[in-house]
């Protein structure tokens, strides 16, 4: 959420700017002053979130109470030589941008919105996302390993206990995942698009307009197919193990991904990251390979209920979900709010250590697969104690010891360096 705010704050800014409001200095913090229009702006967010007033009495001072430590912290930050690489910027800017694409449809409807260029934007980004990321890399320094003892925790439990409430309802789920799998004969349908489509470019066709028209990845076909610069461990191993070997402007060959066929084309390198841009050709599974996936978690279900085998035995040997099936297909314990609809539906009306019946998952736009859910454990909503809650208790100790560290903290930072509030 604060990397989303952000970017509606530096671009909410260059559209004043662009717009040549007069504006008012309302603090100077350091070197940094602090618009009218900003302290309004940030206002206006808050009130919004939180369904407040803008006229509360108190808000006004408090947002920008906020800004002023912000802007103390970066520039204690800068005192402390806190540095942060361009390749770290550059992975924040494109994450902000890909977001608001997200939102607003295209580039070109943010360039529309905002009247000015996406580099443009990227650029006016640039040091504001710098400044951000120093604050956070000097609070993690400070404040990242501190962690309430337990004698604390207990303290804090018989100080809060009234005031915490109660706790929601909690599962603990697992699943067993799979996709299903086209045939040969599906699959070489879509490895001929893929190969017609490599040789088209090949024989000068321009990339990012058979991008646009033929790739099935919504989160990059507007774009061209561009992915912006990464690290390893983002994609798939295979597209990643024939994407870091090219060079500059080389194609890959076709690339078989769980997820399809790509035809990968280098960038630009920077450090240890990369920017590549891709055409992915899905391998869309048919009626029947549903069916059969169906069919196979049925029989998998059918033999957990007699007994056969445990669920994470099943789950280590089947399941295609590379993240859990190692853990025995363990998806985690999760407080009924934080479950999603697809998980909801699947362990909503189970009783505890119920299996449910094959369903599908939708895990990204356009790609799904099915799966069955074990609810290990449900826990109902009930008063806090340490008992069986000490790990949520935990957490809220360790954040209000981080609390007043930091209090202590940003009082010290107040007294070394220059601020003021302008009426």
């Amino acid at each position: 959420m604060k990397i989303k705010i952000l970017l509606l704050i530096v671009l909410t800014t260059l559209t004043l700017s662009a717009q040549q409001t007069l504006d008012k200095i309302v603090a100077v913090v350091d070197n940094e002053i602090i618009l009218q229009s900003e302290l309004d702006f940030q206002i206006g967010v808050y009130a919004s979130q939180r369904q407040v007033d803008i006229n509360t009495p108190g808000l006004k001072e408090q947002i920008l109470n906020s800004m002023i430590e912000e802007k103390l912290i970066y520039a204690q930050a800068d005192l402390d030589s806190i540095t942060v690489s361009e390749d770290e910027i550059n992975q924040r800017i494109d994450y902000q941008i890909n977001t608001f694409t997200q939102q607003y449809g295209s580039i070109a409807n943010i360039e529309k919105i905002y009247g000015m260029s996406i580099d443009r934007i990227k650029r006016e980004l640039r040091d504001e996302v710098k400044k951000s990321l120093m604050s956070q890399r000097l609070q993690e320094k400070n404040f990242g390993k501190v962690e309430a003892t337990r004698r604390e925790v207990e303290d804090f439990y018989k100080s809060f206990k009234d005031s915490i409430g109660t706790i929601p309802e909690k599962v603990v789920i697992y699943h067993i995942f799979q996709n299903p799998k086209a045939s040969e004969k599906l699959k070489k349908k879509f490895y001929d698009k893929a190969a017609a489509l490599l040789d088209s470019i090949k024989a000068g066709k321009d990339f990012s307009e058979l991008a646009k028209k033929y790739s099935d990845d919504p989160g990059s076909a507007a774009q061209g197919g561009d992915l912006g610069f990464v690290k390893k461990g983002v994609f798939y191993p295979e597209f990643e193990g024939a994407a870091f070997q090219l060079k500059v402007g080389e194609l890959s060959g076709i690339v078989e991904s769980p997820v399809g066929y790509h035809i990968i084309q280098m960038i630009e390198r920077r450090g240890e990251s990369i920017n590549t841009r891709h055409i992915l050709v899905k391998i869309k599974a048919d009626e029947n390979a549903d069916l059969q996936s169906i069919d196979f978690l049925s029989e998998v279900r059918d033999s957990l209920q007699k007994g056969l085998g445990t669920f994470q035995y099943y789950a280590k040997k089947y399941s295609e979900d590379k993240d859990t099936s190692p853990f025995g297909g363990e998806l985690g314990t999760f407080y009924i709010s934080q479950l999603d609809k697809s998980l909801l539906d699947a362990v909503g009306k189970l009783k505890e250590g119920e299996i449910g019946f094959p369903k599908r998952l939708e895990y990204a736009p356009g790609t799904y697969g099915y799966h069955i859910v074990w609810l290990k454990s449900r826990v109902a909503q009930h008063k806090a104690s340490l008992d069986s809650d000490y790990t949520e208790i935990k957490k809220l100790a360790d954040d209000y010891k981080k609390q007043k560290e930091y209090l202590k903290w940003i009082d010290k930072i107040k007294s070394k360096i220059f601020w003021e509030v302008r009426s």
